[in-house]
């Protein structure tokens, strides 16, 4: 179903949205209101619960590339750019409608993943590696090249660990969870 092939947390992060489908949702965003860009990329970090935040490298040449093709157009107000969907923007969209559809589908799906108690303990764990990683380095242990490879080879361990189980194929399919279905935009 997805076709990105990275592993992990960003591997989730990656597939809610393919190459391309940043535009759609940001002209779903702006059918709502006119907005800046960071106005959007905020929208959409809290519509996807923290799980995705796009990049202003991400969204301003999309804002630009939809100015560009006459979708939105851009207006100073109180010294920012804000946007808004055209008519032939809303056209698009409605043009689009399966497109949209298949995004929210995938969107829905990895959110479903997301908001399993499993998913959530694993983040959990995830934090605690990286705080811990943290309090060696305040603690000296990025500065002392043996402690430092023994952090590494821990690591490595993991990774290795982790891509191996990525391999394997799932013993049963993870239990049903009733739909919690956030907005796509």
């Amino acid at each position: 179903m997805w076709a990105n092939r990275e592993y992990g947390f960003n591997r989730f992060r990656a597939r809610m949205f393919e190459k391309g489908d940043l535009k759609y949702v940001i002209l779903e965003l702006l059918k709502d209101k006119p907005a800046h860009g960071y106005e959007l990329m905020r929208a959409l970090e809290d519509r996807m619960g923290g799980f995705y935040a796009p990049s202003p490298g991400a969204v301003y040449p999309t804002l630009q590339m939809l100015e560009d093709l006459g979708y939105v157009t851009s207006s100073q107000q109180e010294g920012k750019k804000v946007y808004s969907i055209t008519d032939e923007g809303r056209r698009y969209l409605t043009e689009q409608a399966s497109t949209i559809d298949d995004i929210r589908s995938r969107i829905s799906a990895g959110w479903d993943a997301a908001q399993r108690p499993e998913v959530s303990d694993l983040m959990h764990e995830l934090q605690q590696l990286a705080r811990a990683l943290f309090r060696h380095g305040a603690r000296g242990a990025l500065q002392d090249p043996e402690r430092l490879r023994k952090l590494r080879d821990i690591l490595a361990r993991a990774r290795n660990e982790v891509d191996a189980l990525a391999e394997e194929r799932p013993s049963s399919p993870p239990a049903a969870t009733p739909p919690s279905e956030p907005h796509m935009v």
